[in-house]
């Protein structure tokens, strides 16, 4: 089966419908697959929920789709750094599911594994437990948090091989990873693209099987979320001297 499409759009061709659920990896701006977010905001898709980790910044990864007015609900951990998804939400235009980081997480990778639930220490005897089933373990407190599942995962991964293999690189391994063995059909994006065989199978992160569509994308933006500098002051100059 042919994996490689030759754009975003192609790949992303009759996958994504009205009210859909779709997980999209990186975190913050790091690892995002933002050529497919594009793709998913040409489809004009409505009313979609989205799991992901944060919900981008104004104008760039998810924050286009809110934009768009695309999003009905998002299922993270931070969206501290996107005023639209606040006020949408302070608007009552955007649900909102908040969840622990590490919960979130594990709550991806265990749908990804078929497994439907399990239990955590974390959240316990907050607001986060909610609703939720309670248990006691050797003494311990625990609140059961469900498994994800998503229609779709979109994902970004540094390397990936015509057969579907990924590798993901530093900060872009997190939730990229997991997220693709969660989507009933997983969709990456590649920096370098190689033919099967070519990549060192130590190496390989998301083992193709998992991954159905796969486009190159050579040369991604790579943003900064945010940018913190501080003045260069010589040893000359920290000692009052001339520089």
């Amino acid at each position: 089966m042919k994996k490689v499409f030759p754009d975003a759009r192609s790949a992303m061709d009759g996958l994504v419908k009205d009210g859909m659920t779709l997980m999209a990896g990186g975190f913050g701006l790091c690892g995002i697959p933002e050529t497919l977010i594009e793709a998913v905001k040409e489809s004009g898709a409505k009313n979609l929920t989205f799991i992901s980790n944060n919900a981008g910044v104004d104008g760039i990864g998810l924050g286009v789709l809110l934009a768009t007015r695309q999003v009905k609900k998002m299922i993270s951990s931070y969206v501290g750094e996107n005023k639209l998804f606040a006020q949408q939400f302070l608007g009552g235009e955007l649900e909102i599911e908040f969840n622990p980081q590490g919960t979130l997480a594990e709550r991806i990778r265990a749908g990804g594994a078929g497994i439907p639930a399990f239990f955590t220490k974390t959240g316990y005897g907050t607001i986060i437990a909610e609703g939720k089933e309670t248990r006691a373990f050797n003494g311990e407190n625990y609140v059961m948090e469900t498994g994800l599942v998503a229609d779709v995962s979109i994902v970004h991964a540094w390397k990936g091989d015509t057969e579907g293999n990924l590798i993901f690189r530093k900060t872009a391994r997190n939730f990229n990873p997991m997220m693709a063995t969660a989507g009933k059909i997983t969709v990456a994006e590649v920096e370098h693209l190689f033919e099967a065989g070519q990549l060192d199978p130590d190496t390989i992160h998301t083992p193709g099987i998992y991954v159905k569509r796969i486009v190159h994308v050579p040369h991604p933006t790579k943003h900064i979320e945010q940018r913190t500098t501080r003045k260069h002051t010589s040893p000359a100059a920290a000692a009052g001297g001339d520089i």
